[in-house]
C-alpha cells in the first residue's frame, strides 16, 4: 500500500485528497488531504465513494455495440473508432458537417483537456451545434451577463462581503457555487459569521445552509421575480442604494424603479410567501447594514418560471448597492494557470452576442458563448430538413435523463443515425447509443486544475499526476484521445489553445498539460512541485482606476421591461383544477447527498442512504391530504404525472413537493418503480410551454402539482 495526493474532480469544488492505492495501483481508500491549502483535509461524502466508483460492479471496462436487437456486444477500441469514424463521414458526405453535435456534460468541466478539446473538434469538422449541461440548468447566468454587462475588477466574493445573499443554492450539500467558497463551506461560513457577516438565505425549505443563516427567506417555490423585484422597489423607494455608484455607471435605473413599483411589501408576501417584515429586513441587511456584500445565486432561479429575469433581477440588487471592487483593491482569485490581465474599475457593457450569428432552425434563438440550448436539442433532432442532427457525440452526460419529457427525447436519441456516448456506466443516454466508450477515471489520468475557470477564491492551482490503474484487462481511454482518434482518421486538423496537434503520432497527456500549464503566470515545473497544490505568490493585482471608460449597466433593456410586465400580469395563483382535482402543491427542485445531477445513484453508500429519491412534504401537508410517510403516491402537473414515494419534511414549506431531479426509470417501457431507483420530475415538465426567450429555458422548477394516493 502506498499514499499519494491528488484532486477530486467529481465537482467543481476539486477538494485535495489522499489516495491509499495497493500494489496494483487500485484505489483502495481515499481521505481529505490535510496539507491541501484550501480544504486542509476536508472532503465530501460524494468524493468518498471513488473506491466503489473505480472498482464497482457496474463500470464499464470494455467498448460496446448496440446490435439490431437492442444488445450490447463487447467491441475493440480500434474497431469501434473506425466505424465511428466510417459512419460520421458518410453523414457528412450526405448531410453535411452540421448534421453533428456534441455534448458535454456535468463531467466535462472537471476533464480540462477533454472540455477544451470537444468544441474544437466540432469546429474542425465543420459543425456550429456544441451543447452541454450549462444550458440545461444556469444559462440565465450568461444571459444576464451579455444583457446586463459586468463589472471588469469582479464582484464582491463571499470572503470580502459583510453580508451575503444566498439564492436557491445549498452549498453544505451541492458544494459547486459561484463567488462562495466551494471548499469546506461549513468551515468557510462559519468562519464568515464569526468575523461579523450576516447570512441571509433564500430557499423554500429550511436547508442545511438556510439552518446557519441569519434571515432565512422560505419562498414559495416560482416567485423569485416576486422577491427580486419587491427588493429592488424597497431599496430604491428608500433611497437604500449607491447612488453614486449609479450614476456613474448605470443606465435605466429610474425605469426600474418605476417598472417594480407594484411590487409592494403586500404583494410580495401573497405571491412569494415572505413576510413585509422578513422583506424589509432583508433590503436594510443587505443595502444598508453591510458596506459590502453579494447575491449569489445557484441553479434554482435559474431553473424557475422567468429564470433570466430572475438572474437578471437578483444581479441588479449587485448593481444598484455597488457591489463591486473599487480602484485601488486587492484581486484574490488570480488564476496562476491563466494569463495575468489588468482589472479595471468600469463596466463591460452588454455585449447581447446572442442576437448575432447563427440561429437555431426551430425557435431562432442565438448561441451563448459559442453554445446552443439544450432544451433545444431534441427539436434540431426531430425538425427535418437541412441542419437537422443526425450525430450526437455525449461525453460525461446524461441528456435523456436530465432534459424535460424524457419518452420524448429517447425516442429522438434513438432515431438518430449515430450516437455515441463516452460514459463509465451504462446511463438513459448510453441504453440508446450504437457505441458505448469507457474512459478512464479521475485517478487514473493525470490533469489540472482549469486555465479558463475554477470556483477557487485565492490564486490556487494544482497538478496531479495519474495516481491508479485501470481494473486489469480493462479497455478504457482519455476522453480527449477519443477526440484525436476520430480527427485524426477522418483528416481534421486539431488544436489546443490554437497550437495543432500532431495528426500521425499521438500527444502524450503530460505533454498537453504542459502546454496548458505554461501558458499562465507559473510554469509546469513550479505546479509540479506542489502534490497539495499552492496558493501561488503572484505579484499583486490591483484594480486599474478607469477614469475614460464609458461602459454603463443596463438594468432594464426593452427586453426585460417586457418580461417584468408579463410577470407581473401572469396570475400567481395555482392554476384551475383539470378534471375533479385542483394543483395544492408547487414542486421544488433540491440537491442530495452522495450524487450530482444524474450521476452517482448506484454507489452502494449512496443506494445504502437513498435507494429512491422520496417526495419532501411538510407533515401537516400528509395530514390534509391523508398520506402517511413512506406511502406511494401519483403526483400530477398540468404537463405529466409520476409514481413517487413520500417522505414526511418539517423543513420544507407547506404547499410544497421538494425532489431531487435526475433520478428515475425514463426510457419508453423500461420497467422499474418509484422505490427502485427513484422517479423522475421531468415527466411533469412541459417541453414546449413557457420557454425563455433567448436560451429557450423551460421551467424545471416551480411547476404547480397534485399529490394523491396511488390506486
Amino acid at each position: 500500500m502506498k499514499e499519494v495526493n491528488s484532486f477530486c474532480r467529481m465537482c467543481m469544488g476539486r477538494c485535495g485528497m489522499t489516495i491509499t492505492v495497493d500494489e496494483h495501483q487500485a484505489v483502495v481508500a481515499v481521505r481529505g488531504d490535510k496539507d491541501h491549502p484550501l480544504t486542509q483535509g476536508y472532503a465530501c461524502f460524494s468524493g468518498l465513494q471513488a473506491p466503489d466508483i473505480h472498482r464497482g460492479p457496474e463500470r464499464l471496462l470494455h467498448p460496446l455495440k448496440r446490435q439490431p436487437d437492442g444488445t450490447f456486444v463487447r467491441i475493440e477500441l480500434s474497431q469501434a473508432l473506425d466505424e465511428i469514424a466510417e459512419r460520421l463521414r458518410t453523414i457528412i458526405d450526405i448531410h453535411g458537417p452540421s448534421a453533428l453535435a456534441g455534448f458535454k456534460g456535468t463531467g466535462g468541466y472537471s476533464n480540462t483537456l477533454m472540455a477544451r478539446l470537444l468544441p474544437n473538434w466540432l469546429k474542425a469538422l465543420g459543425s456550429q451545434a456544441m451543447f452541454s449541461t450549462m444550458t440545461v440548468d444556469q444559462s440565465a447566468k450568461w444571459v444576464t451577463t451579455e444583457r446586463l454587462g459586468h463589472w471588469d475588477g469582479g464582484r464582491n466574493h463571499f470572503f470580502e462581503s459583510d453580508v451575503a445573499m444566498l439564492v436557491g443554492v445549498n452549498p453544505l450539500v451541492s458544494q459547486t457555487t459561484l463567488f462562495f467558497p466551494s471548499q469546506n463551506p461549513v468551515k468557510a461560513i462559519k468562519a464568515a459569521r464569526a468575523r461579523g457577516t450576516k447570512l441571509i438565505v433564500v430557499d423554500p425549505r429550511v436547508s442545511e445552509t438556510a439552518r446557519l443563516a441569519d434571515l432565512h427567506l422560505q419562498i414559495i417555490p416560482g416567485e423569485d421575480v416576486t422577491l427580486a423585484a419587491g427588493l429592488l422597489r424597497l431599496i430604491l423607494s428608500e433611497g437604500w442604494h449607491d447612488a453614486a455608484f449609479c450614476d456613474a455607471y448605470v443606465d435605466g435605473l429610474s425605469a426600474l424603479k418605476d417598472a417594480v413599483e407594484p411590487f409592494t411589501p403586500d404583494v410580495v408576501a401573497r405571491r412569494a410567501g415572505v413576510p413585509a417584515t422578513q422583506l424589509r429586513e432583508a433590503a436594510h441587511l443587505f443595502a444598508v447594514q453591510a458596506w459590502r456584500g453579494c447575491v449569489t445565486t445557484g441553479t434554482w432561479p435559474d431553473m424557475g418560471p422567468y429564470s433570466n429575469l430572475a438572474e437578471h433581477l437578483y444581479e441588479c440588487l449587485n448593481v444598484v448597492c455597488g457591489r463591486f471592487r473599487r480602484a485601488g483593491e486587492r484581486v484574490r482569485e488570480n488564476n496562476p494557470l491563466a494569463r495575468r490581465r489588468p482589472r479595471r474599475a468600469a463596466v463591460i457593457p452588454p455585449r447581447r452576442s446572442f442576437e448575432q450569428g447563427p440561429r437555431s432552425r426551430v425557435h431562432g434563438t442565438g448561441r451563448l458563448f459559442g453554445e446552443m440550448m439544450s432544451c433545444e436539442l431534441v427539436d434540431e433532432m426531430q425538425q427535418p430538413g437541412p441542419g437537422q442532427i443526425r450525430s450526437l457525440l455525449c461525453m460525461a452526460g446524461n441528456p435523456v435523463s436530465a432534459l424535460p419529457d424524457p419518452h420524448r427525447t429517447a425516442r429522438a436519441f434513438a432515431e438518430l443515425d449515430l450516437l455515441v456516448v463516452v460514459d463509465p456506466f451504462m446511463t438513459a443516454t448510453a441504453q440508446l447509443a450504437h457505441y458505448v466508450l469507457p474512459p478512464k477515471l479521475q485517478y487514473e489520468r493525470p490533469d489540472c486544475t482549469s486555465p479558463g475557470f475554477d470556483l477557487y477564491l485565492e490564486s490556487f492551482a494544482q497538478y496531479t499526476p495519474a495516481v491508479a490503474a485501470p481494473p486489469p484487462g480493462a479497455e478504457v481511454v482519455d476522453e480527449w484521445v477519443v477526440l484525436w482518434e476520430l480527427a485524426r482518421r477522418l483528416d481534421v486538423p486539431l488544436a489546443l489553445d490554437g497550437q495543432p496537434l500532431d495528426a500521425a503520432v499521438q500527444p502524450d497527456t503530460e505533454a498537453l498539460l504542459d502546454l496548458l500549464m505554461g501558458r499562465g503566470q507559473i510554469t509546469a515545473d513550479e505546479i509540479r512541485q506542489a502534490p497539495s497544490g499552492r496558493v501561488f505568490d503572484l505579484p499583486e493585482l490591483v484594480i486599474d482606476a478607469a477614469p475614460d471608460s464609458t461602459g454603463r449597466f443596463a438594468v432594464l433593456p426593452a427586453d426585460v421591461a417586457q418580461e417584468l410586465a408579463q410577470a407581473w400580469a401572469e396570475d400567481a395563483a395555482l392554476p384551475a383544477a383539470t378534471g375533479s382535482t385542483p394543483y395544492t402543491h408547487r414542486l421544488a427542485v433540491r440537491r442530495m447527498r452522495g450524487t450530482i445531477n444524474t450521476a452517482y445513484q448506484s454507489m452502494p453508500a449512496v443506494k445504502a442512504r437513498h435507494p429512491f429519491n422520496p417526495a419532501y412534504m411538510h407533515p401537516e401537508d400528509l395530514s390534509q391530504l391523508g398520506l402517511a410517510d413512506g406511502q406511494d403516491v401519483l403526483i400530477e402537473s398540468p404537463h405529466g404525472r409520476l409514481d413517487a414515494v413520500v417522505s414526511a419534511d418539517d423543513s420544507v414549506r407547506r404547499g410544497v413537493v421538494s425532489m431531487t431531479h435526475g433520478w428515475g426509470k425514463v426510457l419508453p417501457g423500461e420497467p422499474g418503480e418509484a422505490r427502485d431507483g427513484g422517479s423522475s420530475t421531468s415527466f411533469l415538465v412541459s417541453a414546449e410551454q413557457h420557454r425563455e426567450t433567448i436560451n429557450s429555458m423551460v421551467r424545471l422548477t416551480g411547476i404547480p402539482v397534485r399529490v394523491g394516493s396511488r390506486a
